[in-house]
């Protein structure tokens, strides 16, 4: 089902942010009071979890924005290069499959002479609870991940996830791993195309519960075996190997495959 109401273009401090179907960026003139980055015109009609039932709706800020791509990259990120992660990641990491341009990064899976190439944005310094939120397109192509996610291996492996499968844009992933114990996956229905337009998703982290938003509504709640480590911010498009029941098999005729951003937002917790 395709609902998308383009969303209206504001100036923003010299800087003209514009994100659609369910995105749109403001700051009053002479207003010290925080607006929300990206205010979506109309709401999708979602069906909560359960879990999620009452939890009020949730934007990311103007004073929530850690790397706005309309003002190119941040010093907080850098793009990884010239390694692979193995296993079920089946390219290697390069800096030239990042580009920021024209207010949007996107990052690409390609092929890379007898293998493929991918794209990660990843910061070096870590964060704790709070509300983490990203604004995205999601690359449209069978086998291909896109994601957002926080993650860290020191001292434990712990991470939270929005993720894409490749294979149906209509559907996203939540997931998270505590002490490198997963198993939490959470498919739920967009109603929409992921990959046909901007949309805000993001997650609340909280010491007792984590909290996951489509266009500022809550839409699923984990309060089972939280993580509690300081993890990195990230975000990677790839391919998979090995799972094609969980990817869907590549679909070589559709790469390159390209997931845009246009900005990533955190808020840490006020207690």
């Amino acid at each position: 089902m395709n609902k998308f109401v383009k969303c209206l273009t504001v100036l923003l401090s010299f800087t003209v942010l514009i994100c659609s179907a369910g995105c749109a960026s403001a700051k009053p003139p002479q207003s010290t009071d925080p607006k929300p980055l990206f205010v979506p015109v109309t709401q999708p009609d979602f069906t909560p979890h359960e879990s999620a039932a009452g939890i009020p709706d949730r934007s990311a800020m103007e004073n929530e924005a850690l790397v706005l791509f309309a003002d190119g990259g941040s010093s907080e990120f850098h793009f990884a290069d010239g390694y692979s992660n193995g296993g079920m990641f089946n390219c290697t990491w390069r800096k030239s499959s990042g580009v920021i341009q024209d207010g949007v990064m996107g990052m690409t899976v390609s092929e890379d002479g007898s293998g493929y190439a991918g794209a990660e944005y990843r910061t070096e310094k870590t964060y704790s609870y709070g509300f983490y939120s990203v604004c995205m397109k999601a690359a449209k192509c069978s086998g291909v991940i896109s994601s957002f996610f926080t993650y860290t291996n020191k001292p434990v492996w712990d991470e939270i996830d929005i993720e894409f499968l490749g294979k149906d844009m209509s559907h996203i992933q939540f997931n998270y791993y505590t002490n490198g114990v997963g198993g939490h996956e959470f498919y739920f229905d967009l109603g929409f195309d992921g990959s046909e337009d901007f949309h805000e998703y993001a997650f609340d982290w909280q010491t007792d519960s984590i909290t996951w938003y489509v266009d500022g509504k809550a839409v699923y709640r984990a309060t089972q075996s939280i993580p509690s480590h300081s993890m990195q911010i990230m975000a990677n498009v790839w391919n998979c190997k090995g799972l094609d029941g969980w990817s869907g098999a590549l679909d070589k005729t559709s790469l390159p495959a390209t997931a845009e951003y246009k900005w990533f937002a955190y808020s840490p917790n006020m207690q």
